[in-house]
């Protein structure tokens, strides 16, 4: 890690762009120790079987034809953090052509140290990842998925749990994303045309609540229904996992706590609680089958109002 590298990438930035999308890799992986993805053969056969394991007791439980990538990628921090990068940059794309300043040299440089500090955090925390591929090119594949092997290792230690039960634990996670958007095709073009329309009212100088509201909800009910089958699927104890990371969230220092709001962090937790009382709720009442209907088409999506009102969703 070197602080004094990063800085020199950000204040570096050049191009023609908003973001110096070169130099918030560079400047993030400088900030960020990439930790070892040295892999034993047992380490190795243990992702692989977790996966496996975790797609085939998935479609069991929930009726669901879906797969998995092709390529199932154990990364370190630097890797994660190459591989987002595209993500944004991809994602971003149409507000940077439409964005104008005054100071464009200041302002790149501003948002290319924004996106590396965010970058950098997220690379130091994030685990899994199931990765839709929102707006990628025709040529691209359909979907990824990845685990931060150093940072799976280190937050087992944290939390005193053995690693591979801890690390099948996060590939069952990851896995439910999968077999979401298996079971929707529609689902990545729906997200994709909310975050179009999105981008286009910020371009404009504003953002449409309804546009939010409609990205929220299907957000929740993503990661609602995912901590549902989870605790379905999962082939083990998970009580003591579950239990261990919220009091771990709720446990952080100030500053990071700052950096989880200021990331939105705060609005994925938010997500996953209301989303999994959502569908609890669905579940107890008409069984997992009725829940699995949200899949059909995005007219079966809950609204904000009923994802706090089940029973209006399932009237």
């Amino acid at each position: 890690m070197n602080l004094f590298r990063s800085v020199q990438a950000v204040a570096s930035a050049s191009g023609d762009g908003a973001v110096d999308w070169t130099a918030v890799a560079d400047a993030a992986k400088a900030a960020t120790d990439p930790g070892d993805v040295a892999l034993t053969d047992d380490q190795r056969r243990g992702y692989a079987t977790d996966v496996r394991d975790a797609r085939d007791r998935v479609r069991r439980v929930a009726s669901i034809d879906f797969d998995v990538p092709d390529a199932i990628e154990i990364q370190h921090r630097h890797h994660w953090v190459d591989a987002n990068v595209d993500t944004f940059r991809r994602v971003l794309e149409p507000l940077e052509a439409q964005t104008m300043t005054a100071f464009p040299g200041v302002a790149r440089t501003v948002n290319t140290g924004t996106m590396s500090v965010m970058l950098s955090f997220l690379a130091k925390n994030v685990l899994g990842q199931y990765d839709p591929l929102l707006l990628a090119g025709e040529d691209d594949p359909d979907h990824a998925l990845y685990f931060v092997h150093p940072n799976i290792e280190r937050v087992a230690d944290d939390l005193d749990v053995e690693t591979p039960r801890f690390r099948r634990w996060i590939a069952f996670h990851e896995v439910t994303h999968a077999a979401e958007f298996g079971a929707a095709p529609w689902l990545s073009g729906y997200l994709e045309d909310r975050v179009e329309s999105g981008l286009e009212d910020l371009s404009a100088g504003g953002l449409s609540s309804q546009e939010f509201q409609e990205m929220n909800a299907a957000m929740t009910v993503v990661e609602g229904y995912a901590e549902l089958l989870m605790d379905r699927a999962f082939d083990d104890e998970y009580a003591d996992l579950r239990r261990k990371v919220d009091e771990r969230r709720g446990g952080r220092g100030p500053i990071a706590k700052l950096a989880r709001r200021l990331l939105g962090l705060g609005l994925k937790r938010q997500q996953y609680e209301r989303g999994k009382a959502f569908f609890e709720h669905v579940t107890d009442a008409r069984g997992l089958d009725v829940a699995g209907r949200v899949w059909e088409g995005p007219e079966n999506l809950p609204t904000t109002d009923e994802l706090d009102d089940p029973a209006a969703w399932l009237a």
